[in-house]
C-alpha cells in the first residue's frame, strides 16, 4: 500500500478549544473499490487521489471533530476540477464539506470519550466501514465495533431519489417535512418510506435527520481508526487486528453480463388466417387493458399525492395560527413586492439569505430560509422565540411569512451591518477599524443581550451560535444579538438539557462533547468573541504561524509568560465614529482594561 499525507495536516488545530492535549490519533482511509476514488477530509486532511489498493493515513490531534467522505467521478489538473459526486467546490484538498450525494463519517476525538458514526443524510456514494483499530498498552479496550454500510445503495435506489453516481437523501429531493423529520412538533415525523429503504440498506448508518437512537458509536479516547471504502461483506470490527492491513481490493460494480446462449426451439406452423387474426386481437385487447389499469392507477396516485399536499398546507397553517403572540405574517407575494424580487443581497448564513427591502415608511431585512432540511426546526425557533421577546440588544422581527413551502423571516435593518467586517480588518476594505470605546460599548449590550436571554425571560433561552456574524450593528454601532434558529428553551427548574450538536466550529464550548449544554455554553462563546474584538484577528487562523494559528492557545502561553497585553491589537486606529482622530498604545490598554 501507499502511504499519502496532506503537507497542511499540522497546521489545523482542534474546533474544541481548551481540551487537554493528547498523543495524536492514527487516522487511515483504505480504497477496497475496483476503481478509483478521492476521498475528502475536514478540517484536517484536506482530500488525496486513491488508486484501487492505495491508503491514506492522518495524524489527527487528539481533540478533534471532523468529516470524511468518498468522491467519485473527479477530474483534477494543479489542484482544480470537479467531482460527480461529494465535490468541494473544485478543489483537491477540500476546505468546506462536499456536495451530496455522498457517503459520510462524522467524528468527535477527545473529552472522555471518542463519538463517530456513518451517515446518509447526503445521500450515497460509495459503501463504507468506520471501525476502531485496537492498539496495544492504551486505548481501544472495550471498543469492539463501528457502523458499516456495506451494501451498494446505488443499483437499488428508487427513481426519484436517484443521481449521476449516486443516491440522494429524499429530504434534499422533497424537501418538505414528512420527508425531513425537523420540525419537533410535526405528527408525521418518524422514518418514511424512502428513509427505511436507507435504513435497511444500511442499519448503522443515519437515515433520517431525527434517527439518533443506535447511529452513534463510542470508543476509549485514543483508540486509532480505519475508513474502509467498499469493504468485504463479510468483515468485522472485530476481526480487525491492531495495526491491520487491508486486504486486498474487491470490486462493487456489477460483472458484465454472461452472453445467453440461444434457445432451440421447434418451428411453429400457422394453419389458417383466423387463428392469426385472434392471436392479434388477444395481444391488442392486452394493451389496451393495461393501458386502461395504468391511467387509473396513475390518476388515483395523483389525487392522492394532491389531497396529502392540500392536508399538509392545512396542518402549517394551523400549526402557526395557534401560537401565542405571533408577530405580522407577511404573504410571499408581498415580500416580493418588498424586496423587488429579491434583489438587494445583504449577506448569506447557514440556512439562508438575507435581502434588503423596504415596507411602508420603514427599511426592512428579510431573511429566507434555502435549505428545506433543517429550515423549518430554525425558522419556528426564531418566530416563537423572537416574536415573545423584547430587549434593546436583541434585533427585533417584524414579522414572517410561512406560504407553502416559502419561509422568510422580516427584521429591522441593521445599516452597519455584522461586527466581524469591523474587527476582521483588512487593508482594501472600505471600513475602518473601531476605536477601543466603540468596542467596549458592543462587548457591554452583547453581555446585555446575553444577560436578558438567561436571566430575565420567563424561560431561559440558550442562543447557541454567539460570534460576530450574528451580532448587528445600528448606525450609532449599538449591537444587537441575532439569528435565533439553533437556540434552545430551558426550563427554570431544569439544570441542563440533552441535544444533539449545533452551532459553529471555533466558538463551541468544550461541554458539546457531552451534548448536556446549559446557558454557559453561549458565555464561552461570548467570550471568544471578546478575545476576537480586543485582538483583532479569527480565533482560528491559519494565515499566522503554527504556533499562533489557535488564538485561545496563544493566550494561554501569553498568560503563563506574563506577556498577555502582546494580544491587544496594536498601531494608530482611526475612530470609526470620529474621523481624523488617532488613538495611541496607552489609550488602548485603558480602554480595554478599565471596568
Amino acid at each position: 500500500m501507499t502511504a499519502l499525507s496532506s503537507p497542511w495536516t499540522l497546521h489545523l488545530l482542534p474546533f474544541f478549544l481548551l481540551l487537554p492535549a493528547g498523543s495524536a490519533i492514527t487516522f487511515s482511509i483504505s480504497n477496497r473499490c475496483s476503481y478509483t476514488v478521492w476521498p475528502a477530509a475536514v478540517p484536517v486532511g484536506g482530500g488525496v487521489q486513491l488508486n484501487p489498493g492505495e491508503s491514506w493515513t492522518l495524524d489527527l490531534p487528539a481533540s478533534t471533530t471532523g468529516r470524511v467522505w468518498p468522491r467519485t467521478g473527479c477530474s483534477f489538473s494543479a489542484g482544480n476540477g470537479s467531482c460527480q459526486t461529494g465535490d468541494c467546490g473544485g478543489m483537491l484538498a477540500c476546505s468546506s464539506n462536499g456536495q451530496p450525494p455522498h457517503t459520510l463519517a462524522e467524528f468527535t476525538l477527545g473529552g472522555e470519550a471518542d463519538f463517530f458514526d456513518i451517515s446518509l443524510l447526503n445521500g450515497f456514494n460509495v459503501p463504507m466501514d468506520f471501525l476502531p483499530v485496537p492498539t496495544n498498552g492504551q486505548g481501544g479496550k472495550g471498543c469492539s465495533k463501528g457502523p458499516r454500510c456495506t451494501t451498494n445503495i446505488t443499483p437499488q435506489c428508487p427513481g426519484v431519489l436517484k443521481a449521476p453516481g449516486g443516491c440522494n437523501n429524499a429530504c434534499s429531493v422533497f424537501k418538505e417535512d414528512v420527508y425531513c423529520c425537523t420540525g419537533s412538533s410535526s405528527n408525521n415525523c418518524g422514518p418514511t418510506d424512502y428513509s427505511k429503504f436507507f435504513k435497511q440498506s444500511c442499519p448503522d448508518a443515519y437515515s433520517y435527520p431525527k434517527d439518533d437512537s443506535t447511529s452513534t458509536f463510542t470508543c476509549p479516547t485514543g483508540t486509532n481508526y480505519i475508513v474502509i471504502l467498499c469493504p468485504p461483506i463479510n468483515m468485522s470490527a472485530s476481526a480487525l487486528p491492531p495495526d491491520a492491513n487491508p486486504p486486498a481490493p474487491i470490486a462493487t460494480e456489477p460483472p458484465a453480463a454472461n452472453p445467453i446462449a440461444p434457445i432451440p426451439t421447434e418451428p411453429t406452423h400457422i394453419n389458417s388466417s383466423s387463428d392469426a387474426r385472434r392471436r392479434v386481437f388477444a395481444v391488442i385487447l392486452g394493451c389496451v387493458g393495461s393501458l386502461i389499469l395504468l391511467a387509473v392507477f396513475i390518476t388515483f396516485f395523483t389525487y392522492i399525492k394532491r389531497t396529502w399536499q392540500c392536508q399538509e398546507i392545512e396542518e402549517e397553517d394551523e400549526e402557526f395560527g395557534e401560537l401565542l403572540g405571533m408577530p405580522t405574517r407577511f404573504t410571499f407575494q408581498q415580500l416580493q413586492e418588498a424586496t423587488n424580487q429579491f434583489r438587494d443581497k445583504l449577506g448569506e448564513g447557514g440556512f439562508g439569505s438575507v435581502f434588503e427591502g423596504q415596507h411602508r415608511e420603514e427599511r426592512i431585512a428579510v431573511k429566507r430560509l434555502d435549505r428545506a432540511d433543517q429550515g423549518k426546526r430554525e425558522f419556528l425557533a426564531e418566530v416563537q422565540t423572537i416574536g415573545n421577546i423584547h430587549h434593546v440588544n436583541l434585533v427585533r422581527l417584524i414579522g414572517f411569512c410561512a406560504e407553502k413551502s416559502h419561509r422568510l423571516l422580516v427584521y429591522e435593518y441593521m445599516p452597519k451591518g455584522s461586527l466581524d467586517k469591523w474587527i476582521f480588518y483588512q487593508n482594501d476594505s472600505s471600513t475602518a477599524p473601531l476605536d477601543w470605546k466603540t468596542r467596549r460599548k458592543i462587548i457591554t449590550h452583547i453581555a446585555k443581550g446575553l444577560s436578558y436571554l438567561h436571566e430575565e425571560c420567563m424561560k431561559r433561552i440558550a442562543h447557541l451560535d454567539v460570534k460576530p456574524q450574528n451580532i448587528l450593528l445600528d448606525e450609532n454601532f449599538n449591537a444587537k444579538l441575532s439569528d435565533f434558529g439553533l437556540c434552545k428553551v430551558i426550563d427554570r427548574d431544569t439544570s441542563q438539557v440533552i441535544t444533539r450538536m449545533r452551532g459553529t466550529p471555533g466558538y463551541l464550548a468544550p461541554e458539546w462533547l457531552t451534548s448536556q449544554i446549559t446557558e454557559k455554553a453561549d458565555v464561552y462563546s461570548f467570550g471568544i468573541v471578546v478575545m476576537e474584538m480586543i485582538s483583532g484577528r479569527k480565533n482560528l487562523d491559519t494565515s499566522q504561524s503554527e504556533e499562533s494559528v489557535h488564538l485561545i492557545t496563544l493566550l494561554e502561553e501569553k498568560v503563563k509568560s506574563d506577556e498577555i497585553a502582546d494580544l491587544i491589537e496594536k498601531g494608530q486606529y482611526r475612530h470609526a465614529s470620529t474621523p481624523g482622530r488617532n488613538i495611541g498604545d496607552d489609550e488602548t490598554c485603558n480602554v480595554v482594561f478599565t471596568n
